[in-house]
């Protein structure tokens, strides 16, 4: 089990924010729980901590939007999302993640100055599209599975379409408890969750539910026109974050 106090230190309003992102917003900041960490403990062992704990947060997300998800879409998202998440098991440990995290940076970024600056055809609302939702999601099961990065690939997906807040979010939620129960498998096959990683996100796990009542308790008390100017707010100073980490990582 993790002892530093300063590990603690950080962890505690990591998953403070995670839990209110999460079920809040759709996610975005759940990003910056594993550079949190890792700033104490090596990334992967921060990465491995945050998989139960955002487990307990899922499990509650999906009882609070069980009557609200897309179900269209979940059809779409959630094979390719498995497919990354086979990929990013397959290639652990031979891949670059300074420039994994710099790529969702730019993706993060880009994205979302484009809504910015992109005038009226930035904001229209567009359909379901199986390309881009597989290829999107595939995207962030990969990410998901390295650094639990995969909120960005899957908002480039969803944030055009516009839907209703709670069915937006309510449809992450789904997606994510899917992709974060399946990676328990790889992360266990790697030696990931041993029984001193288990033992800090036991401790850790009380705040899920704090993260999550306080992400709910804003949900309800803005507007549609408010939720989708804060989140994208919210991605793209992810992916600043995730830039930052990045070129950090490789200087």
């Amino acid at each position: 089990m993790i002892a530093d106090p300063w590990f603690y230190l950080l962890a505690v309003p990591a998953i403070l924010l995670v839990g209110i992102s999460k079920v809040g917003f759709g996610g975005g900041l759940g990003v910056l729980a594993v550079p949190m960490m890792a700033i104490v403990v090596a990334p992967p062992t921060a990465a491995a901590v945050m998989l139960p704990i955002l487990c307990v947060m899922d499990l509650i997300g999906v009882w609070a939007y069980r009557r609200s998800f897309d179900l269209a879409n979940l059809r779409i998202m959630v094979p390719a999302a498995i497919l990354g998440i086979g990929f990013g098991a397959l290639t652990f440990g031979y891949l670059d993640q300074a420039m994994i995290r710099i790529l969702i940076g730019l993706i993060a970024v880009i994205f979302t100055l484009n809504y910015w600056l992109g005038g009226k055809s930035a904001v229209e609302a567009r359909g379901r599209n199986r390309i881009k939702g597989s290829l999107w999601s595939a995207v962030s099961g990969f990410t998901s599975f390295l650094a639990h990065a995969g909120g960005p690939p899957v908002n480039v997906y969803l944030f055009p379409q516009r839907m209703d807040m709670s069915l937006f979010v309510g449809t992450k939620v789904v997606f994510f408890i899917i992709v974060n129960f399946v990676k328990l498998v790889p992360y266990a096959w790697l030696g990931q969750l041993h029984a001193g990683n288990l033992a800090t996100s036991l401790v850790l796990i009380p705040l899920a539910p704090v993260g999550v009542g306080l992400g709910l308790w804003l949900h309800r008390r803005i507007d549609n026109e408010l939720f989708y100017r804060i989140c994208y707010v919210i991605l793209f100073l992810v992916g600043i974050r995730l830039l930052y980490d990045g070129v950090s990582d490789l200087i």
